[in-house]
Formats: structure tokens, C-alpha cells, sequence
């Protein structure tokens, strides 16, 4: 049963950066496609940025394009996102995502295994 642990997360000043980091464990995840999201306290879980299976090809929310950059380690099993430019509303609880298919995509519920959460606060 794959595993998915999120690090990386803490408390910062707007303007700030922050890199999260997911593992993998229990099975290699590359040929999947991956992905991150965030739930703002209040709100419901949303879209922040998809990778496919090679790290070929990305795509990110509106609201973190230009500060925010997702990668991947295959040979780690391994999933990162570069925060930059962090502002207040960027607090959330982060989580990542892997499908079980090589293309991204973007809906929560095309994600089938789910990390716990790494909570990510921006101070004003």
C-alpha cells in the first residue's frame, strides 16, 4: 500500500519561501502523475499546482503561477513544491496527491492516494 508523507511546512513572513516535500513508500510512484493542494482554513480542499510522470509537463492554480514550482525525484520517489512570494492567503493545510495514471490533472477526486497534510502558515 503506497504511503505518501508531506514535509517542509511552518510558519513564515509574507514575501518569504517554503519548499514541501512528499515521500513515497510502500511502491515507486513513477509512472504516476502527482499533484498538490491545499484546504485554507474554512474552505474546501483546491488545486495548486500537477506534474506528470516524467516531470515533462506542469500546471499550476491561477492564483501560485509564477511563485510556485512543483518537481519531482523519480529515482527519490520524491515530490517538492518551491513556494516564493508567500502571502497570508497562501496559509493552508498542503497536502499531496498521486493518480493512477501517468497524465495530470487537476480534480481532487482524480487523485487516488493522499498524504496527511503539512500545515503551511504566511504571517502579514
Amino acid at each position: 500500500q503506497v504511503q505518501l508523507v508531506e514535509s517542509g511546512g511552518g510558519l513564515v513572513q509574507a514575501g518569504g519561501s517554503l519548499r514541501l516535500s512528499c515521500g513515497a513508500s510502500g511502491g515507486s510512484l513513477r509512472m504516476n502523475a502527482m499533484g498538490w493542494f491545499r484546504q485554507p482554513p474554512g474552505k474546501e480542499r483546491e488545486f495548486v499546482a500537477t506534474i506528470n510522470w516524467s516531470g515533462s509537463a506542469t500546471d499550476y492554480a491561477d492564483s501560485v503561477k509564477g511563485r510556485f514550482t512543483i518537481s519531482r525525484d523519480n529515482a527519490k520517489n520524491t515530490l517538492y513544491l518551491q513556494m516564493n512570494s508567500l502571502k497570508p492567503e497562501d496559509t493552508a493545510v498542503y497536502y499531496c496527491a498521486a493518480r493512477q495514471a501517468v497524465l495530470m490533472h487537476t480534480a481532487t477526486a482524480r487523485y487516488y492516494w493522499w498524504g496527511q497534510g503539512t500545515q503551511v502558515t504566511v504571517s502579514s
